[in-house]
C-alpha cells in the first residue's frame, strides 16, 4: 500500500528537470560548511515495508529547490543501484514546502512527512506505516588508488599535466581544463563533486562534463532524483540516457569509471569500427559498450570524429565542479 501514496500526484508535479536553462542565477555553494538549512533535508531516504505479508525495500530521493521548496522521487524497491530496478515509469515525483518543521507530500493514497527524524508514511486513514530513515551512500571506487603502470593526472599536488590547470584553495583541480597527455583506448578513474545550487535548474545546475579522446562527453550535472535523460549526470550527451540514474546529492563525491575503445579509421576517414563506452557512476555499470558515432563527436567537444589521440576535456560551463583523484590506464579493457 505504502509503496503507491503519491502515484497520482505525478501528473500535477512540477519537476525540477522540465525547466532548462543555461544560466545559473542563484548561489553556487562549494564548501559543505556554507549550506542552507534545507540542505540538512535534502539526500536519500530508505527502509523497509510490509506489503501482502511480505517486507519490501522502499526508497526515496529529496530534492531541495531553494527557499523551503522540496521534490520528492519515490523508488519502490529501494534506492536506485540498491534494490529498484530499470523501470522508470516506477518512480513517483511530486513537490511541496516546508511548513512548521515539515514537508508533507499527499495524495489519495496516503501521505509521506519527511522531518529532520526522516520520512513517515500514512495511508488515508491516518494510520502510520514505517518510515524511512536518512542513509549516505559513498560510492565504492571511491578513493580507488591508481594501478602500476598507470598515467595519474591528477593526485592534489599540482596542475602540470593540465593545460589551463587551475587549484582551488582546498587543493581540488577546477573545470575548464585540458590534459596534455593525448590517449586512445583507455580507462579513465574520475572523482567529482557538483556544488549545491538549489535556486538554479536544468543546465544550470551544476553544469560540466567528461570529454574522452577530446570527443565523447559524459554529463556532470546536478541531476540527483532526476529522470536521467542524455544531458543529466550519467548520460552519454547527444547519444544515449542512463537507464539509471545514480547521481548522489551535490557536494557528495562520485565516481567515474570509464572503459573508452577508439574508433578504427581507414585511411581515407571512413568508419571501421564505432568508438563505444561502458561507465560506472558510483560503482554501478550505467552504460555497456554503448557505440558512439564515430563519423561525429559530441555537443562542444573541442575535436572532430577521427582516429588520432585526444585528451581528457574537462568541460567548463560556468558552474563551480571539482575534481580528484584522476588516473588512465591506457586500455579499455574491463577488469
Amino acid at each position: 500500500m505504502y509503496h503507491t501514496l503519491m502515484r497520482t500526484a505525478v501528473a500535477v508535479a512540477l519537476l525540477i528537470g522540465s525547466v532548462v536553462t543555461a544560466d545559473a542565477a542563484g548561489p553556487k555553494i562549494t564548501d559543505p560548511a556554507k549550506v542552507d538549512s534545507d540542505y540538512a533535508l535534502q539526500g536519500e531516504y530508505t527502509g523497509s515495508l510490509e506489503e501482502n505479508g511480505e517486507t519490501i525495500k522502499a526508497g526515496a530521493q529529496i530534492i531541495a529547490l531553494g527557499n523551503g521548496e522540496f521534490a520528492i522521487s519515490y523508488y519502490p524497491g529501494g534506492l536506485p543501484g540498491d534494490g529498484f530496478g530499470r523501470d522508470k515509469s516506477k518512480v513517483v515525483r511530486a513537490n511541496s514546502k516546508l511548513e512548521n518543521g515539515e514537508v508533507k507530500f499527499s495524495s489519495d493514497k496516503g501521505t509521506a512527512v519527511l522531518s529532520k527524524e526522516g520520512i513517515a508514511l500514512f495511508d488515508p486513514d491516518g494510520n502510520s506505516g514505517p518510515a524511512l530513515k536518512k542513509v549516505n551512500r559513498k560510492s565504492p571506487t571511491l578513493g580507488k588508488k591508481a594501478p602500476k603502470g598507470a598515467v595519474v593526472l591528477f593526485d592534489g599536488s599540482n596542475v602540470e599535466n593540465w593545460k589551463n590547470g587551475r587549484l582551488s584553495e582546498d587543493g581540488l583541480l577546477m573545470e575548464g581544463t585540458t590534459s596534455k597527455d593525448l590517449f586512445q583506448d583507455h580507462h579513465i578513474h574520475l572523482e567529482f563533486r557538483i556544488p549545491y545550487q538549489p535556486l538554479d535548474r536544468g543546465q544550470g545546475r551544476g553544469n560540466s562534463g567528461i570529454y574522452v579522446q577530446g570527443r565523447y562527453e559524459l554529463q556532470m550535472l546536478d541531476s540527483f532524483g532526476l529522470h536521467g535523460a542524455m544531458n543529466e549526470c550519467g548520460g552519454i550527451y547527444s547519444v544515449a540516457e542512463t537507464p539509471i540514474n545514480m547521481a548522489f546529492p551535490p557536494l557528495t563525491w562520485q565516481t567515474y569509471d570509464i572503459y573508452y575503445t577508439a574508433g578504427r579509421y581507414d585511411d581515407s576517414g571512413k568508419v571501421l569500427k564505432h568508438p563505444s563506452i561502458t561507465c560506472y557512476h558510483n560503482g554501478v555499470k550505467i552504460h555497456d559498450k554503448v557505440q558512439l558515432p564515430g563519423e561525429r563527436n559530441t555537443t562542444a567537444a573541442p575535436l572532430k570524429a577521427g582516429a588520432a589521440p585526444g585528451p581528457v576535456f574537462l568541460q567548463n560551463h560556468g558552474c563551480p565542479v571539482r575534481y580528484r583523484n584522476i588516473w588512465v590506464v591506457e586500455s579499455a579493457e574491463e577488469k
